[in-house]
This record gives C-alpha cells, sequence and structure tokens, in this order.
C-alpha cells in the first residue's frame, strides 16, 4: 500500500456525528464493483439525488473539497457494519486521513490496514479546525505529519495524535500485517529451516 508520510490539502468539514459505512458505500455497490470503482460510489447517498444529479450542497462536490485528501468528521466515525468497502470507497475518493473525535474500533482496523490514517483529536478541536476552513475554504490547507504525529491548522495551530507504535511504523513503511509479516520472511525461513531438521516428522515433505 501506499506509504503515508505527511499530507497537505483541502479538509473537508462532514461534522455528523455516527456517519456509518452504508452511509460511506452502499451495500450493494459491494457486489460487482472492484475496489478500483469504489472512490467513485463514496458518500453515494448524500452526494446523489434521486435522480443520480450531484447534490451541489454536500461538501465533497463543492470546491475546493471535491478531491479533498482530508476529512474533518463527528464522533463515531465508520460505525455499523465492519465492511472494508467503506474504507475502499474513501481512499478511491482521494482521502487519505480523517481526523474525528472517534472512531468505530473495526473501522480504524480496516483504515490502518488500507494506509487510511485515522486520527483522532478532542471534537472542540476538530470544529475548530472546521470552522477555520469554513472561513476560507480557498487558502485553508490543513496538513496530517505522521512522522511528527501533529495535524497542522489553516491557521498554523499545532495539534499532536497518538497511534500505536507499530501502527505508525507500518504506515510510514506502506505495509499491511501481510507485508510486516513478509518483512521477516529470512527469519521464518531460517527457523523452518532448524525445525525440519530437529523434528522432521512433522513436517510432510
Amino acid at each position: 500500500m501506499t506509504p503515508f508520510t505527511t499530507v497537505t490539502g483541502p479538509a473537508a468539514p462532514l461534522l455528523r456525528p455516527n456517519i456509518d459505512t452504508d452511509v460511506i458505500i452502499r451495500v450493494e455497490r459491494l457486489v460487482g464493483t472492484t475496489r478500483a470503482e469504489m472512490g467513485a460510489h463514496a458518500f453515494e447517498v448524500w452526494r446523489r439525488r434521486a435522480d443520480g444529479s450531484e447534490d451541489p450542497e454536500f461538501v465533497l462536490n463543492r470546491e475546493p473539497f471535491r478531491r479533498a485528501p482530508i476529512l474533518l468528521a463527528g464522533p463515531n466515525f465508520g460505525c455499523g457494519s465492519s465492511r472494508e468497502g467503506a474504507v475502499w470507497a474513501l481512499a478511491g475518493a482521494g482521502i487519505r486521513a480523517v481526523i474525528a473525535p472517534s472512531f468505530s474500533d473495526i473501522f480504524a482496523a480496516n483504515a490502518l490496514q488500507n494506509g487510511l490514517l485515522p486520527v483522532v483529536l478532542p471534537e472542540a478541536t476538530v470544529r475548530r479546525l472546521a470552522a477555520a476552513v469554513e472561513r476560507a475554504p480557498s487558502e485553508a490547507l490543513v496538513t496530517v505529519d505522521l512522522e511528527r504525529c501533529v495535524v497542522v491548522g489553516p491557521e498554523g495551530d499545532v495539534h499532536r495524535f497518538e497511534i500505536d507504535t507499530a501502527r505508525r511504523e507500518a504506515l510510514l513503511a506502506g505495509l499491511d500485517d501481510i507485508g510486516l509479516t513478509l518483512r521477516e520472511a529470512g527469519a521464518i525461513a531460517a527457523w523452518q529451516e532448524r525445525d525440519r531438521a530437529a523434528r522432521p516428522w512433522v513436517w510432510l515433505a
């Protein structure tokens, strides 16, 4: 997956609480839609009107947020079902980080496995960032710096966030759990060779 170091860009304010995975990607899109196609359907229930046209009021349909790499959200983001397709849809829409007061545990785990950074900041801080962005949307950029574990707001305000050390290192290296395991392939092969010599009866061939 793509390594995550630092991302700077517009941050789309979508401060509704309890945005669930069914809103992020409709369940029927999980069948017959490739992972690469899911971005086009992210937030479809809010992004599109009943006739299929774009709703100009939805934040991701407005400039400069149409391809914003950062989303500012309300508490309990990603609740609902455990579908990994929700993360694929956000990533496909160009979103690299979501900043919210809290996340569903399963959503956060799926995000970290797919190079999408969930950043937890106090709700008051998220609201201040959103207000700053709304005041000057065309000029207000937000930076998420994983190397320093900080978010830099549009007015230069710096907010530190916490992340598990192993998860941070994996994101910086662009590795999911499989990639982390394969990084130890040499040590695994060496152990297998030693064990095969010591206990040949447990190996089929």
